[in-house]
């Protein structure tokens, strides 16, 4: 068992906890100190605050990876939604003869069921299943403590397979908005291998900051839709606090992601720590 899902278990089990001391313990364990949750000042003491005390009965819907797509359709047009292919309740409902030689599989009540076919001669089905299964008994709110998870519907959905033909792979491009209007963004790019993560300004001037996976290796540029990007981000974060718009660019086309409001859960410091502060700042409650 990897480091990782070892930690992630330790965490299942200790569910029992009251969200406050769950946090406060997770938090310790990530930076050394418990969080400041009484007048909190970085971001990610602010985000663990958010945890606890703005409880909007919306997000629920709007993290469920299935039905954030009509929420977003109605306000933006559904030319951005990835299509679904099919819905299912259990992973025994899978027709794979049925989805087509590319697709992905994924949750719709968590971030780590996810299945990437690109092509379906050399999908190993019974290790996709066992994945997938492994993925719906899991309650994500028990993870970090994120409300809105507790009460999502575990389902699977199946989409189209989406890569950019520039870079080879699918690009997210994720801008992080505070009371509708966005501030900064980063770009995770080569994800199928060593993911990479980059932080810009919003004249796509890169920061000289990370969180968990190093710089990439080589220049990112600015994806054509931008500019819209950052139009489209503004209009789905009003009158949500802070939230991160996801989208991705595949060849010249954006497509919407999902909406995140607990950033890395509030549980990954930056490199260097004053970007905690710097980006604290952004927030007003």
């Amino acid at each position: 068992m990897s480091s990782n899902k070892l930690v992630k278990n330790i965490r299942y089990m200790l569910k029992f906890l009251p969200d406050r001391i769950y946090i406060q313990l997770n938090y310790f364990a990530r930076f050394k100190k418990f969080a400041n949750l009484e007048t909190p000042k970085t971001y990610n003491e602010k985000i663990n605050w958010l945890k606890l005390n703005v409880k909007n009965p919306l997000y629920t819907k709007l993290v469920d990876k299935y039905e954030v797509k009509s929420y977003v359709g109605n306000i933006i047009g559904s030319q951005y939604i990835i299509p679904t292919l099919q819905v299912y309740d259990d992973v025994d409902s899978i027709d794979f003869d049925a989805l087509p030689e590319q697709f992905v599989l994924k949750c719709t009540h968590d971030s780590e069921g996810l299945v990437i076919c690109k092509d379906k001669t050399s999908l190993n089905i019974d290790k996709a299943k066992k994945k997938l299964r492994r993925a719906l008994k899991q309650n994500f709110f028990y993870i970090g403590r994120e409300y809105p998870y507790k009460n999502v519907k575990p389902r699977i959905i199946a989409e189209p397979y989406l890569e950019d033909n520039i870079y080879n792979e699918l690009r997210d491009y994720k801008f992080f908005c505070f009371n509708g209007e966005p501030k900064y963004m980063l770009v995770i790019s080569n994800r199928m291998n060593d993911v990479k993560i980059d932080y810009f300004d919003l004249n796509f001037k890169h920061l000289d900051t990370r969180q968990k996976y190093e710089n990439a290796d080589q220049k990112i540029e600015k994806p054509i839709n931008f500019d819209k990007m950052i139009e489209l981000s503004r209009t789905l974060s009003k009158k949500l606090g802070h939230v991160r718009v996801d989208f991705y660019e595949v060849n010249g086309k954006i497509y919407f992601g999902e909406l995140t409001f607990y950033h890395f859960s509030g549980f990954m410091p930056f490199e260097p720590a004053k970007w905690d502060e710097i980006f604290g700042e952004y927030f007003n409650f």
